[in-house]
């Protein structure tokens, strides 16, 4: 950057030819123009990093407008505040003097205010007669007025920065979660595929990940764990296709042909609780409780269910327990039903079969009778939503969001 020695009747001091223009600045200042001054504090603090400021400057500029007696800068107002250094001190929390003169001088290279000397160096008033200050010599805040706006869009765009980090961070975390939970399923159910091999890229992207990550850092990753994880899904997926069509995806079809067909008499809610005959339920067995499926494949395969969520949308397995509720009593299942099932299934489990129900409520005629269906056999451990899942899943068009809500 250009410097040059600039000759004032105060003596010489180095300027930057950045701060004469923004001098030049202040001095055109529309007519009439206010600010709130803290709004104005405000921007430049969540600007900070942006203007090359530290804390601590805040802290000076922070004092600085405490000297200043109005609420508002006013373009006619007299901008100029005087502090010694010692009544800068004290309102600075007891800053050391060599640190609070750094700190000044930052505050003039971001531009945010500019020196205005006397011909002694001091900083005073002088008054007329009638005690209105003619002029000051000190500290002026005109550039706070001047620059308002930029301010204020810098400020923006930081704070929208921060935001979208935030979610990059977020979104990474939960994609972590579904490539973790994936992973172990497919090992557990004896999954074909080199799944230690594919274990080994999702520790090696995690290994990667900084202590204290930047935007570029989470946003690169994120796209690999992304992509990672429809790898597995379409593993999995095509895996499945041969197996289920032959078997799973046969067994789900006649649920609802049963259903279908038995829907007037023996599955009906009101056949069972609401007269009264309560049958004997089949003494239930010891089986592995149902694995719940992360919540980005749930939402992919069962994907009406979300609008029933609270604000139209499912973030959370709580969000998607609520938006059963709703779908529930929308297909005309009973409480009774559903209460069955969840005791059966678990309340998760219960509410993604109801989001299956929904997906293929056109093929079924009684959803309690089927629902009621799906409970007995989950009770004596012949019932599994990795079917009902899957085969949902592939007649999706697409794969799992780009970006998943907290589950």
């Amino acid at each position: 950057m250009q410097t040059g020695s600039v000759t004032t009747p105060f003596g010489r001091r180095s300027m930057t030819l950045a701060l004469v223009k923004r001098q030049v600045a202040t001095r055109e200042i529309k007519a009439g123009k206010s600010v709130e001054k803290w709004k104005v504090f405000r921007d430049a603090s969540e600007a900070r990093e942006a203007l090359g400021l530290q804390s601590s400057s805040l802290a000076v500029l922070d004092a600085l407008l405490s000297f200043y007696p109005e609420n508002e800068l006013r373009q006619e107002a007299q901008l100029v505040v005087f502090p010694s250094n010692a009544q800068l001190i004290l309102r600075a929390h007891g800053m050391a003097g060599a640190t609070l003169r750094r700190h000044l001088a930052l505050l003039v290279e971001s531009g945010l205010i500019v020196r205005k000397d006397s011909a002694n160096g001091k900083r005073f008033a002088r008054k007329n007669n009638a005690g209105e200050i003619e002029n000051a010599f000190g500290f002026d805040l005109s550039p706070m007025l001047a620059r308002s706006e930029e301010l204020a869009l810098i400020a923006q765009k930081v704070v929208a920065a921060r935001s979208a980090f935030r979610k990059a961070k977020e979104n990474l975390t939960i994609c972590r979660r579904d490539v973790r939970k994936l992973i172990s399923a497919a090992m557990e159910e004896g999954a074909e595929g080199d799944w230690a091999a594919v274990e080994a890229i999702y520790v090696e992207l995690v290994a990667r990940i900084p202590r204290s990550p930047a935007m570029n850092d989470v946003a690169g990753i994120l796209d690999e764990m992304e992509l990672l994880r429809d790898e597995i899904i379409n593993q999995l997926d095509n895996q499945q296709n041969s197996q289920f069509n032959s078997t799973n995806d046969a067994q789900f079809e006649q649920h609802i042909q049963n259903s279908n067909t038995e829907s007037t008499y023996e599955l009906e809610p009101s056949s069972e609780k609401e007269q009264g005959a309560k049958p004997s339920k089949p003494d239930k067995r010891t089986v592995e409780p149902l694995k719940a499926f992360p919540l980005g494949v749930v939402l992919k395969a069962c994907q009406q269910i979300a609008d029933y969520g609270p604000g139209g949308a499912v973030g959370s397995w709580r969000d998607l327990m609520s938006a059963a509720v709703v779908v529930r009593s929308m297909l005309g299942i009973s409480p009774s039903a559903f209460q069955d099932a969840c005791e059966a299934m678990g309340q998760e489990n219960a509410a993604v079969a109801v989001g299956c129900i929904l997906e293929r409520a056109n093929l079924i005629n009684s959803p309690g009778g089927y629902l009621r269906d799906l409970t007995r056999r989950a009770e004596r451990g012949e019932f599994s939503l990795r079917p009902a899942i899957m085969a949902l899943l592939r007649n999706s068009v697409g794969r799992l969001p780009q970006a998943v809500n907290r589950g």
